[in-house]
């Protein structure tokens, strides 16, 4: 059965581009809005939103009306050691967007925001800022001057990337009771309680989980069943899979697996980790070796078995996402302007492509909005 048509929003690199590993020159104007077809993957084009900077990671809230952007960037509107987010109402029949506000991040270069399952607050991880914010969500929608920016500290064996702490990632738990934050730079992940009536972040006990020295989490997905967590390690091209507890917002290892190939020869930094919808299966981006990578997940240990590895038909696979249906993943090559939709086996986890390729400048992050437009 073909995944439902629905529209997508797609964060990208905007001229400069500011994306680790180089400045290659960009078109991007701003955050692209299309079309999906959910029997081929393809996307059709339905409107280019400009005048922001870099919107590199972009969510939406839990009623998908209201879509919020990070620019990352160091100095944002005139503020130096600050990054902005950008707030759009959702046009529900056409998928297309209109500013509603900003706010600066009181953080720079953030990577990466998510909305409570509330609804009354964003969360923005400031990758160079070292820190956390929390943004309260004003009626309408548009965020409001940051509640707290919690700073974070570390740092790695990797001197070159882990001088300091790097938050690549913030998002809530399947229950929404904790708040968790990969950092690069420390090789932790944070975990707090957010207080809803101050907007501020309490440490959880224990306040972090530690990864190995060197590693770079990234980011973490959780399993549907809130049991298992996954995180993947950006300079170690690995996952390490835990044992998840909801009572507590602590995570015990379990194991660790590459998510290269046996043999894989060259430089390559892990992207974007994945759990199937159904929780059978996890999936990894690799950038260099420009695949993804599929792992069977033990539904009794949550431990990974590698499932094979797909080419993505493009360069530096940065975002990678699947539909709510479960019946297509999409892979944002962000160096080769391209998009590839892949059908996945429900059986096996394999990858199958589609056939079609959407074009559209510096992908680098993918949300799936409302279902329409077809």
């Amino acid at each position: 059965m073909p995944a439902p048509s629905r529209f997508v929003y797609v964060g990208t690199y905007t001229a400069p581009n500011t994306a680790p590993g180089g400045a290659r020159p960009s078109a991007a104007l701003g955050i692209s809005v299309l079309r999906l077809d959910g029997r081929t993957g393809a996307l059709a084009p339905v409107q280019v939103v400009e005048g922001i900077e870099n919107p590199s990671w972009v969510t939406l809230d839990p009623g998908l009306r209201v879509l919020y952007a990070v620019s990352e960037v160091a100095g944002w509107a005139g503020r130096d050691g600050s990054g902005g987010l950008t707030a759009y109402a959702v046009d529900e029949a056409t998928g297309r967007l209109t500013r509603l506000g900003d706010q600066p991040t009181g953080g720079a270069i953030p990577a990466h925001d998510v909305v409570d399952p509330s609804g009354r607050f964003v969360l923005v991880a400031n990758y160079a800022g070292a820190s956390f914010s929390v943004l309260p969500i004003l009626e309408g929608g548009r965020p409001g001057p940051a509640t707290e920016v919690h700073a974070v500290s570390g740092t790695g064996p990797d001197r070159s990337r882990q001088e300091a702490p790097h938050p690549h990632q913030v998002l809530f738990d399947p229950a929404g009771a904790f708040v968790h934050g990969p950092d690069l730079g420390s090789d932790r992940v944070w975990s707090w309680r957010l207080d809803p009536a101050a907007g501020r972040l309490a440490p959880a006990d224990p306040p972090a989980a530690r990864l190995g020295a060197g590693s770079g989490p990234r980011h973490l997905a959780f399993h549907p069943g809130g049991r298992f967590a996954y995180v993947v390690e950006e300079l170690a091209s690995a996952i390490t899979a835990f044992a998840y507890d909801g009572a507590t917002g602590a995570f015990s290892r379990l194991h660790s697996v590459s998510s290269l190939p046996p043999g894989a020869a060259g430089a390559n930094t892990a992207g974007e980790i994945l759990v199937h919808p159904g929780g059978g299966f996890v999936y990894a981006s690799n950038r260099g070796h420009d695949s993804i990578g599929g792992f069977a997940v033990d539904q009794e240990t949550g431990r990974l078995t590698p499932a094979g590895w797909t080419s993505t038909g493009g360069q530096v696979p940065r975002g990678v996402a699947i539909d709510p249906s479960g019946h297509l993943l999409l892979a944002a090559n962000q160096n080769s302007d391209t998009i590839v939709p892949f059908e996945i086996d429900a059986g096996t986890g394999a990858l199958r492509p589609t056939g079609y390729v959407t074009r559209t400048s510096t992908p680098v992050c993918i949300q799936f909005g409302r279902v329409g437009g077809g």
